[in-house]
């Protein structure tokens, strides 16, 4: 058997880094990342059956699960928590699991990402089922908290999936739906919260956006179960309404939208 090689830990491409000039730097790390859109789009068809299997366990009472460390935990965690505002789900729906508990979402929490028992035991937490999908995290598909994790939901049915920036890793041998995104190495020598990071985090906008539109939260192009949390929102809000329903006084449909407390539910109000 081959000996596994990590390529977003080999050495950069560019050299003398501290000898670029600001222009250089900033054309260099833009060339670097134009590389990631083509690398995701070569993963589509990796992404396509996760998405599928995520949308039909929802719709069976199902949730999605990310469970990461370091930088790969904290972008699960964005992903899911801005679930419930952008789209109007109910907290808990995609949760965020990050080895070292709430700590380590802003500081670096030594030595958590090694315990391969530990990320079975947070999403115990959670109550995981085999109604639920989990998907591990990890840039280098290393990680022995997210392989552990998914080890342990393997052995009870539950659907898995990971997200890697390495081929072939040992987090994509244990995931039922791998998804691989070979950016190379980082410009900065193994500083995956670059390249990687970009990929992982278009990957979850993608398998979040198009599972929230298979669960019918999306009209036509419009978040109509948006939370109005804000005035930008609810200006937002008022705007979708009065272009979907044909209202042309503000204040009335502001008033309307504020009443029924989303696009979807004002609207309804209005057709019955």
């Amino acid at each position: 058997m081959s000996e596994f090689i990590r390529i977003t830990e080999q050495e950069s491409n560019y050299h003398h880094l501290e000898d670029m000039s600001v222009a250089e730097l900033l054309h260099n790390i833009n060339k670097e990342d134009s590389i990631v859109p083509a690398a995701v789009a070569k993963a589509i068809p990796q992404i396509e059956p996760l998405v599928t299997i995520i949308s039909d366990k929802m719709l069976m009472g199902g949730r999605l699960f990310y469970i990461g460390a370091g930088t790969s935990g904290r972008l699960g965690i964005v992903d899911a928590s801005e679930c419930p505002p952008t789209y109007g789900v109910p907290y808990g729906l995609v949760l965020g699991i990050i080895a070292g508990g709430e700590k380590a979402i802003t500081s670096a929490v030594e030595f958590a990402e090694d315990s391969k028992e530990q990320g079975w035991a947070d999403l115990q937490i959670h109550n995981v089922s085999e109604k639920d999908v989990v998907i591990g995290i990890a840039a280098s598909g290393t990680t022995p908290y997210v392989i552990g994790a998914l080890e342990e939901c393997r052995k009870r049915n539950i659907v898995t999936g990971s997200i890697s920036c390495n081929p072939n890793s040992p987090v994509s041998q244990a995931a039922d739906f791998p998804i691989e995104v070979v950016v190379g190495p980082e410009f900065v020598t193994g500083s995956t919260r670059m390249k990687s990071g970009t990929a992982q985090k278009l990957v979850l906008n993608m398998i979040s956006t198009s599972v929230m539109i298979q669960l019918g939260w999306v009209e036509d192009n419009r978040m109509v179960n948006m939370q109005l949390s804000n005035e930008k929102l609810v200006d937002r809000g008022v705007k979708m309404l009065m272009l979907r329903s044909g209202l042309s006084n503000y204040e009335q449909a502001r008033d309307l939208l504020l009443k029924h407390g989303s696009v979807k539910k004002a609207l309804t109000s209005l057709q019955s």
